[in-house]
C-alpha cells in the first residue's frame, strides 16, 4: 500500500504508481445537482452524464493519444504547444498548474523551466490519461519536481492563490461549467499570474473554416476507426470544437469571473487559439 504526502500546493498525492484522486468537493463548494440539460457534442443530454460521458471517450482514446495528436495535428500540436511555452512567462521556482494535461506534453517542458525549486502540478479529471501522462514522464526521465492530481476543473482542490501559471490545453471545451472552471482557476491563482487556454476555436475565413468541416467530419473518425479502432470519439471531438465558444466570446468568459488584460491569438487560421488572462 501506498503512503501519502502532502504537496506544496496543498493537496495530499500519493507515493504510488497511481495518481492520486483527490476531494473534488475541496477548495469549491459542490453545487447541488443539476436537472437541466447540456451538449455533449451536437446531443442534449442531462448535465449530470456530460462528465462520465467525456470520460468514457478518453478512457477509449487514452492509449493512443499522443499518436492521434501527431496524425490529426500533422505534428503542429507541438508548435502551438510551444508558442503557448513562450507566452506564459514560467522561470525558475515557478509554481505551474497543467489542467487536463493528458500526456504531460506541456507538463515535461514546464518540469525543466521551473527546476528543482519550482514545481508541477499535471492534472486530469481521466484516470486513464493521467496514468498514461504519468507512464510517459517517468519513462521520460521527467521525476522530482511534478505531481500528479486528479481533479475536476470546476472544482480545483487547491488553496486560493497557489499557482503563477495556469495552462488547460485541448481540454476546456470538455468541461460541462466553463463559467464555473474559469472561475475556479482564477480563485486558484496568484495574484500576478497567468492563465492560458489553448482550445480549437473558429477558422478566420470561411473557405478554411469549408475545408476544416470536411476534415473533421469526414476524416477525422475514418481516421479515429483506423488507427484507434474508434470512430465514434472523434465524431465527439470534431462536433465538441464546433460547440465550443468562439475566441470573442471565450475572451469575454474570462473577463466576467475577473481575468484582466485579456487577449487571443489566432494559431492556423483561428483554428487553434491561445487566450491569456492575468489575475490582479
Amino acid at each position: 500500500m501506498s503512503n501519502s504526502q502532502h504537496s506544496d500546493s496543498g493537496v495530499d498525492v500519493l507515493e504510488s504508481d497511481s495518481p492520486s484522486k483527490v476531494n473534488m468537493h475541496q477548495g469549491d463548494e459542490a453545487s447541488s445537482a443539476q436537472t437541466d440539460q447540456t451538449h455533449f457534442g451536437f446531443k442534449q443530454v442531462a448535465t449530470e452524464q456530460k462528465a462520465t460521458m467525456v470520460a468514457d471517450v478518453f478512457h477509449s482514446v487514452a492509449a493512443k493519444y499522443d499518436v492521434m495528436n501527431d496524425l490529426m495535428s500533422m505534428g503542429i500540436h507541438r508548435l502551438w504547444k510551444r508558442f503557448t511555452l513562450d507566452c506564459s512567462g514560467a522561470r525558475s521556482g515557478h509554481k505551474v498548474l497543467d489542467l487536463a494535461g493528458g500526456t504531460g506534453d506541456l507538463a515535461a517542458k514546464f518540469s525543466k523551466i521551473v527546476g528543482e525549486n519550482g514545481k508541477v502540478i499535471l492534472a486530469d479529471i481521466n484516470n486513464a490519461m493521467l496514468t498514461v501522462g504519468r507512464d510517459k514522464l517517468r519513462n521520460m526521465g521527467v521525476v522530482g519536481n511534478i505531481d500528479y492530481v486528479q481533479a475536476n476543473a470546476e472544482m480545483l482542490p487547491f488553496p486560493d492563490n497557489t499557482f503563477d501559471i495556469i495552462t488547460i490545453a485541448f481540454g476546456l471545451r470538455n468541461v460541462t461549467d466553463k463559467d464555473k472552471a474559469l472561475a475556479s482557476m482564477y480563485r486558484v491563482l496568484k495574484p500576478g499570474g497567468r492563465l492560458l487556454v489553448l482550445e480549437f476555436s473558429k477558422p478566420s475565413s470561411e473557405m478554411l473554416s469549408k475545408v476544416y468541416d470536411l476534415y473533421s467530419f469526414h476524416l477525422l473518425p475514418k481516421m479515429g476507426q483506423l488507427v484507434a479502432n474508434d470512430s465514434e470519439s472523434y465524431q465527439y471531438l470534431a462536433e465538441s470544437i464546433r460547440m465550443h465558444p468562439d475566441q470573442e466570446t471565450l475572451k469575454g468568459m474570462m473577463d466576467k469571473v475577473g481575468f484582466e488584460q485579456t487577449n487571443f491569438y489566432n494559431l492556423t487560421g483561428g483554428i487553434v487559439a491561445l487566450h491569456r488572462g492575468y489575475k490582479f
